[in-house]
C-alpha cells in the first residue's frame, strides 16, 4: 500500500494538474534584495521542487513601492525586473515544479516613511505612521495588483498568490481594527471586503483563465476587532465567485498576542478552523501551520479538514521532505523543530535565512558536500549538537569517522531542551541525527572516554566537548539547597514548591517553563490559555485567556537591570515571557547576590535587602567552555579542531554549533 495515500494523490484544477497535496508556503528569505540573490533563489527553489514539492510559493513581493515591506524590499512592476525572476522560473521548471508569486503589499506594516493603509495610523510594530488611501489611491493599488501579477506571468510563473491575511493591507480593510472608512471601502462588512473581492478580480482579468491565483485569507485574525466567522465565510464565497483557483489558510495577525507557528504551538493547531470555512466554500482550501511530518499531513486531508496542506519551514529543514515521505522513509526527514532561531529570527533582524538544523538552507550555492581527497581517519570527541554535524557531513564527504561519548546517548544539551515544555520537537532532531549517524557509517562509541593514546592513530582530531555550567562567586553556593540546571533538567533533583532562578537567560528562561508548565498539552487546554475560541463567538475569535494552575512559586532573577527574558528570539522572546506571567513568575532585574544560607536566598533589589525563603536555588547564570584535551592534543603535536560550546560558550547556540561543525566538516 502506498505512503500516504491522500498526500501523493494529484488534484486536477482543470487548466493544470498538481502532482500531489503538498504547497510550499511563503516565505521571505532575505535573498529577494541581495545582489546577486536570484541565482541563489533559483537553487534554494529548485532543491525544493527536485525533492517532490507540488507548488512553491514564493517570498512576499509588493506590486508598489508604497507596498514594500522595506524601503529597498522586493518590488516586481518593471519590465527590466523579469531577468531575475525567470531564473528562478525555468529552475523550478526544470526540476518538474511549479511555482507561484506572492504579491504582498504590507500597508501600516511597511517600515518606511511612505506607508499607506485603509486609515490613518501606527502599526505597534512599525515606528510609521501610514497615511489613509484615496480612492484614487485604492483603485491604483488594485491596477498595481494587476500589472504585478501578469509581469509574473511574463516571468513563467505558473501563478500567483494574493496575500490577504497575516494583518498586511488587505487584511487591514476587512477589519474594523485598522478600517475606519465611511466610504465606500469601509463601514459594512461587504465594504470592507470589495478591496480584496475587487483585486482578485482584476488579477483574472489582467492574467486570463489558464492561471492559478491562491488567495491566502485570514480565517483567526487573533486581534480585537478582526473579522468575525460570516464575514471570513462571506468573503471566502465572494472570492470563488471573482476567480480564484485555490483558498490558502492565514492565521492571525503579526501584531497578535497569540502564538501561531511557535514550537510551543501543538502540530496542527488550526486545522479546525479550516475545516470549518472548506464546508462553505467549492475550490481547494489549503490546510497550514505547524504541519511538519507526512503523518499530520496525511491526518489533515484524510480528515476532510482540507484539500491540501501548505509547509514552508520544514522545507528549510529538509529540501527532500515530500520525495521521502512518498518513498515511505519519513524517519529519514530532517524535521523542522519551529525554533524560528536562524529563519524567521534573522530575517526580521534583516539578514539571509537558513535552518537551525540544516545551515545548507538558502546556502545552496556556498555550502556543498564533495567528495574529500584525500580521505582521512577522523575522531570527534563529543556527541552534541556541534560534534554530530561535523561527524556526519565529513563521513558523507567519505572521511572514516569515529565519534565518542561519554554519556550513554547522543545529543550533549538538546537532551535538555527536550524535556522543556513547549521544546518537545527538539527531540525529532536527535532521532534524525540517530539515522544519519547510521546511513552515513560513523562509528559511534558511546560510555567512551576519549584519552589521547586512544586519539593517536588519528588524522585530525575534533573536540566538541560541550559546555559545563558556571557557577557564580555568591557566598554560599556551595549550599545544599543550590541545584545546578542540568541535575534539575535530567530529572535527578526534584525542586521544592517555592524556587528562586539564578540567570534569567535562554536556560533561565527554560527552567522556569520546565519548572511549571504542563508539557504536551492537549490542543483544548493550549486553545483556552491563549485565549483562542473555538466557537468563534467574538470577532478575531479571542476570548479571556484561562491561567494556569502553578504548581511552584518562582522567581527568576538577573543582575541587569530591566525585566528579565530580553535578548530571547524575535519572535518567541513575548511568548516565553507571556507564558511565564501567566503563571505568575516575578520577572526581577537589577538584582545584586548577597549570600546564601539556611534562611534562603538574601538579595538587594532597588536598594532594598531581600531574603527569599525558597526551598531551593537553580543556578542558572551561563556556561564555561569545556575544553577537554586540548592542551594535552596540543603538546603531543595533533591536529585539533575546536567547534560548539567547547569553542565559545556565550550563551547555548545550537544553530552557530551545528553550522560551524557543518562547516569544518566541508573544510576536512
Amino acid at each position: 500500500m502506498r505512503a500516504y495515500p491522500h498526500l501523493f494523490t494529484p488534484l486536477d484544477l482543470g487548466f493544470t494538474r498538481l502532482k500531489n497535496r503538498v504547497l510550499m508556503g511563503s516565505m521571505h528569505t532575505g535573498l529577494e534584495e541581495q545582489r546577486g540573490g536570484f541565482d541563489k533563489l533559483a537553487a534554494f527553489y529548485r532543491e525544493r521542487a527536485e525533492g517532490g514539492v507540488a507548488l512553491i510559493i514564493t517570498g512576499g513581493i509588493s506590486p508598489s513601492l508604497r507596498g514594500r515591506l522595506t524601503l529597498h524590499g522586493a518590488q516586481l512592476s518593471f519590465p527590466w525586473q523579469l531577468r531575475g525572476h525567470r531564473k528562478v522560473t525555468a529552475a523550478v521548471h526544470a526540476a518538474g515544479g511549479k511555482i507561484a508569486l506572492q504579491i504582498l503589499h504590507a500597508g501600516r506594516y511597511a517600515l518606511h516613511p511612505f506607508a499607506e493603509a485603509p486609515s490613518a495610523g501606527r502599526a505597534p510594530i512599525s515606528p510609521f505612521r501610514a497615511r489613509a488611501m484615496s480612492e484614487r489611491r485604492i483603485r491604483r493599488c488594485i491596477a498595481d495588483f494587476a500589472h504585478t501579477a501578469l509581469m509574473a506571468r511574463r516571468a513563467g510563473y505558473d501563478g500567483v498568490e494574493i496575500m490577504g491575511s497575516e494583518g498586511y493591507l488587505i487584511n487591514q480593510f476587512l477589519c474594523p481594527r485598522t478600517n475606519h472608512r465611511a466610504d465606500a471601502w469601509g463601514g459594512s462588512a461587504a465594504n470592507r471586503r470589495r478591496l480584496a473581492v475587487e483585486t482578485v478580480r482584476a488579477v483574472r482579468a489582467a492574467v486570463g483563465p489558464h492561471f492559478i491565483i491562491i488567495f491566502r485569507l485570514s480565517m483567526l485574525d487573533l486581534v480585537e476587532q478582526g473579522s468575525a466567522l460570516n464575514e471570513v465565510i462571506e468573503l471566502g464565497q465572494a472570492l470563488e465567485r471573482a476567480g480564484v483557483t485555490l483558498i490558502n489558510t492565514g492565521i492571525g495577525w503579526h501584531e497578535a498576542r497569540v502564538p501561531t507557528i511557535a514550537t510551543s504551538v501543538p502540530r496542527a493547531a488550526f486545522g479546525w478552523i479550516t475545516e470549518r470555512v472548506k464546508q462553505s466554500l467549492t475550490v481547494p482550501v489549503v490546510a497550514t501551520n505547524r504541519i511538519n511530518t507526512p503523518e499530520v499531513a496525511e491526518h489533515l486531508l484524510a480528515s476532510g479538514q482540507a484539500d491540501l496542506v501548505c509547509l514552508a519551514r520544514p522545507f528549510l529543514a529538509d529540501a527532500r521532505f515530500v520525495a521521502k515521505a512518498e518513498a515511505g522513509t519519513p524517519e529519514r526527514i530532517n524535521t523542522c523543530i519551529a525554533c524560528n532561531q536562524a529563519c524567521l529570527d534573522r530575517v526580521f533582524e534583516g539578514e539571509r535565512a537558513s535552518c537551525l538544523v540544516n545551515p545548507f538552507a538558502c546556502f545552496e550555492t556556498e555550502l556543498r558536500v564533495t567528495p574529500a581527497a584525500p580521505a582521512k581517519r577522523l575522531a570527534v570527541v563529543g556527541a552534541g549538537p556541534a560534534g554530530l554535524a561535523v561527524a556526519c557531513t565529513a563521513a558523507e564527504r567519505g572521511h572514516s569517522v569515529t565519534l565518542f561519548e561519554r554519556s550513554g546517548e547522543i545529543g550533549g544539551q538538546f537532551n535538555f531542551a527536550c524535556h522543556i515544555p513547549g521544546k518537545e520537537e527538539f527531540a525529532e532532531t536527535l532521532r534524525y541525527f540517530r539515522q544519519r549517524l547510521t546511513e552515513t557509517g560513523v562509528t559511534l562509541r558511546l560510555q567512551t572516554e576519549a584519552r589521547v593514546q586512544s586519539l593517536a592513530n588519528f588524522d585530525e582530531v575534533v573536540l566538541a566537548t560541550g559546555v559545563r555550567p558556571r557557577r557564580p562567586a555568591i557566598d554560599g553556593i556551595e549550599h545544599a539547597r543550590v541545584l545546578d540546571y542540568p541535575e534539575v533538567l535530567s530529572g535527578r533533583v526534584q525542586p521544592g514548591r517555592r524556587v528562586a532562578i539564578v540567570g534569567a537567560g535562554g536556560i533561565g528562561v527554560d527552567m522556569a517553563h520546565f519548572l511549571l508548565v504542563k508539557p504536551s498539552p492537549s490542543l483544548p487546554d493550549w486553545l483556552a490559555e491563549w485565549g483562542i475560541d473555538m466557537t468563534y463567538r467574538a470577532p478575531g475569535a479571542l476570548m479571556p485567556p484561562r491561567q494556569p494552575p502553578a504548581a511552584r512559586q518562582v522567581w527568576l532573577l538577573q543582575r541587569s537591570p530591566g525585566e528579565p527574558g530580553r535578548g530571547q528570539g524575535k519572535t518567541t522572546g513575548w511568548i516565553h515571557k507571556a507564558s511565564l506571567r501567566h503563571y505568575g513568575v516575578h520577572l526581577w532585574g537589577g538584582v545584586r547576590y548577597v549570600r546564601i544560607d539556611d534562611e534562603g536566598l538574601h538579595i538587594e533589589r532597588n536598594g532594598e535587602a531581600i531574603c527569599l525563603a525558597v526551598d531551593h536555588i537553580v543556578l542558572c547564570a551561563g556556561q564555561e567552555p569545556e575544553p577537554g584535551l586540548l592542551p594535552a592534543l596540543q603538546r603531543v603535536g595533533k591536529r585539533v579542531h575546536l567547534i560548539g560550546g567547547a569553542e565559545r560558550a556565550a550563551g547555548l547556540d545550537a544553530q552557530r554549533a551545528i553550522r560551524r561543525g557543518t562547516e569544518l566538516a566541508l573544510a576536512l
